[in-house]
């Protein structure tokens, strides 16, 4: 019997990290009797299925999904998959070896609980890091929490698990497949080379809204590979536009909260603060931030339009 799915979204992944990710599955504690292995190749120029090797494995398969983006690679996994449980691994994700062993323990143990994931999830980095990255760190998705912390309240981002092992029930699965087929906005995540984000909070709350909860543990463990051009100022400054706009978006979807304009009489007063408080690289991030909310008020201001 499959009681578990584990499900690597790839697109163009770097192939040392990617191998990394598999070694790790191959030493999880966690019996392969007990667990299958899909791995989605989304729309890379070179097809993953023609070189990645996944025979180790009793139930093991590679699938390709042309449409791209991170929802639809999650979705083309969910639908081939059996399990339970459902865990998403990225392609740089290197799990601790006992990583499928505590979140099935997790799912027996946390009846109330619809989605969870992560609390430890550090970093190897390809070059560290520039000093005045650090305080961004966060949008790579390292997080380390000292304890279990859960809610059943989509406000509370801080028991919010992020994609990378993001662990759902089945019934939470069904419902995110029949919810994003039938939703006018569509949270996509990341696309190709757009750096979109949040499909994976609104997996999550779905879990809150069938009455279940979310959280993040740190006993469960992941080394993120992040390869240097992850920590370059442009990348960083990309990927903040990219969460924040995608943020906007999924307020506006699950709260119906409109971004402010940044040039109403309060916007303009914030703009011109801001202009004169900030420096460097500081104020760069702060023009990032700008073009999100923007970008994300010309989508709402299309959709409301069709």
């Amino acid at each position: 019997m499959v009681d578990v799915t584990v499900i690597i979204c790839a697109h163009n992944p770097h192939r040392p990290f990617l191998q990394r990710v598999i070694e790790a599955l191959k030493g999880q504690t966690l019996d392969r009797n007990l667990w299958e292995l899909i791995l989605v190749d989304n729309g890379s120029k070179e097809p993953i299925c023609t070189w990645c090797d996944l025979s180790w494995h009793p139930m093991g398969i590679c699938v390709s999904e042309p449409e791209l983006g991170l929802a639809s690679a999650r979705r083309r996994g969910i639908s081939q998959g059996r399990g339970s449980l459902v865990v998403f691994v990225d392609d740089d994700n290197v799990l601790a070896s006992d990583y499928l062993e505590r979140a099935y323990r997790i799912a027996r143990e946390w009846p109330r609980l619809g989605a969870w994931g992560s609390g430890s999830i550090s970093a190897e980095f390809e070059i560290e890091p520039a000093l005045h990255l650090k305080p961004f760190l966060g949008f790579l998705g390292v997080r380390e929490v000292a304890q279990p912390v859960w809610s059943n309240a989509i406000s509370c981002t801080d028991a919010t698990p992020i994609g990378a092992g993001l662990c759902i029930r089945r019934d939470v699965a069904d419902a995110y497949m029949k919810f994003y087929e039938e939703s006018k906005i569509k949270i996509s995540g990341r696309k190709g080379t757009a750096l979109g984000a949040h499909e994976d909070y609104e997996i999550c709350y779905l879990a809150c809204q069938a009455g279940l909860g979310m959280g993040i543990f740190p006993e469960l463990r992941i080394l993120h590979l992040i390869v240097k051009k992850r920590v370059s100022d442009a990348h960083i400054l990309r990927l903040i536009e990219g969460v924040t706009s995608s943020h906007c978006i999924l307020d506006y979807k699950w709260k119906g909260k409109v971004p402010s304009s940044p040039y109403s009489a309060h916007g303009l007063a914030s703009l011109v603060l801001n202009i004169f408080r900030r420096r460097g690289f500081d104020r760069r991030v702060f023009f990032a931030e700008l073009r999100a909310v923007n970008a994300a008020r010309r989508t709402l201001f299309q959709l409301q339009k069709e």
